[in-house]
């Protein structure tokens, strides 16, 4: 067998990811979802634990709209209606009534022209970015932009690429100013919500710096975003950093599977851009959309967002957000203060990281360790993730863990 000659190397990866407790194994499985019940949340069953209920404190659910009994009818209904996928791509017979309405209502509700549904966010960036990249262009890109931007400017392949530091416009200009008269063309990119901080780009600085500056390059500057973590989680009505931060980029991507709670990426800009993608993007072009059961449940998730139900559960999620992170201050522990419901916890080492998992976890808490080369050395965190079915109590009872975490160390 051809794999027999390259198993040593296989073996020895995983044994220096192992040594560098970079290895993620195995994954625990969902066996089923308990209803919220006695001023608790939701609790979850896992698979080889029986009964035992989990508090769920890393899910990216954050409106906790993947069991909104409207999203799920929405979804039952399509899938009776439409079937269980689409069977086939979009541009021969998969494309559905579910899929067309629900990239209007994007666009509106981003006040855009139009929007593109792909398969996932991930895929989105992946089939968007290449896209905007000539062999004339520079790609200017965060220092902690996410794992899909580095691969998609990998896969781009641009006259060159620069990393300017975390959200620092004055290092970004910087970097402009290197490339003028060098390249035709700049595009800057930067995830709205970080992942692992629950920090933002300033969005607004960003636009209009990259405006002023936009003449000193014979096609322009197009300034991306990824708000994967944003979209339905952040800003006043949920329409993430560009609302938080009163800016607006050329080509914005978000997610259906954060804060609307279902599955599915997708893109919104001016109509002309969105039918290039269409005619160009390989993972657009190439991978069958969402299943209409999806795109009809994300549509009604869309439609709780956008109402009064929506800033009421936005606002919830605001109050947990300053609950938690006030009350992991008062412990002694280090967070970073922020408006986003992803709440880290600083360790900064990352054997300290992986007890305080084990220790959350025998308390029946779900949570997620992240360390090098996940996030740089020194940054080592857990990430809690909040949602607005999760309540007071089950806060407490997260805190009342961290606590005799500290008092036992």
């Amino acid at each position: 067998m051809s794999l027999d000659k390259i198993r040593p190397q296989l073996a020895g990866i995983l044994a220096t990811l192992d040594k560098q407790s970079a290895r993620k194994g195995y994954e625990r499985i969902l066996a089923a979802i308990i209803p919220a019940k006695e001023g608790l949340g939701p609790r979850c069953l896992l698979a080889g634990h029986g009964e035992r209920e989990f508090l769920r404190m890393n899910s990216n659910s954050y409106l906790g709209l993947s069991q909104h009994p409207a999203v799920i009818k929405a979804a039952e209904e399509a899938a009776r209606h439409f079937g269980a996928g689409p069977g086939a791509v979009r541009f021969i017979s998969g494309t559905c009534l579910a899929h067309t309405e629900l990239e209007k209502k994007l666009a509106r509700f981003h006040g855009r022209e139009a929007g593109m549904l792909m398969s996932s966010a991930y895929a989105t960036v992946m089939g968007v970015l290449p896209r905007l990249i000539s062999e004339e262009t520079v790609v200017i890109s965060d220092a902690l932009n996410h794992n899909c931007i580095i691969n998609a400017i990998r896969l781009a392949q641009p006259a060159t690429k620069a990393i300017y530091r975390h959200l620092d416009l004055k290092d970004l200009e910087a970097r402009l100013a290197e490339f003028r008269g060098k390249v035709k063309r700049a595009v800057v990119v930067t995830d709205g919500v970080f992942s692992m901080r629950g920090d933002h780009a300033p969005l607004a600085g960003l636009s209009a710096l990259c405006s002023r500056l936009e003449d000193d390059f014979p096609e322009g500057i197009i300034t991306v975003a990824d708000d994967s973590h944003g979209v339905g989680a952040f800003g006043p009505s949920g329409r993430g950093t560009e609302e938080h931060t009163h800016g607006r980029v050329d080509v914005l991507i978000g997610t259906l599977g954060k804060g609307f709670g279902v599955n599915g990426g997708y893109v919104v800009g001016d109509a002309l851009f969105i039918d290039y993608l269409r005619e160009t993007a390989p993972f657009y072009i190439y991978s069958n959309p969402i299943t209409p059961a999806e795109a009809a449940a994300a549509g009604k998730a869309l439609d709780i967002i956008d109402s009064n139900e929506g800033l009421l559960l936005l606002e919830r999620l605001r109050t947990l957000g300053t609950f938690l992170a006030d009350g992991i201050q008062a412990l002694g522990y280090e967070s970073i203060a922020g408006a986003h419901p992803i709440v880290p916890l600083l360790v900064r080492d990352t054997a300290r990281t992986a007890s305080l998992v084990a220790h959350l976890f025998n308390h029946s808490i779900l949570a997620t360790g992240l360390s090098y080369p996940v996030v740089p050395k020194g940054d080592e965190e857990i990430r809690f993730q909040l949602n607005a079915s999760h309540t007071q109590k089950d806060v407490e009872f997260l805190l009342k863990a961290l606590q005799s975490f500290r008092e036992s160390t």
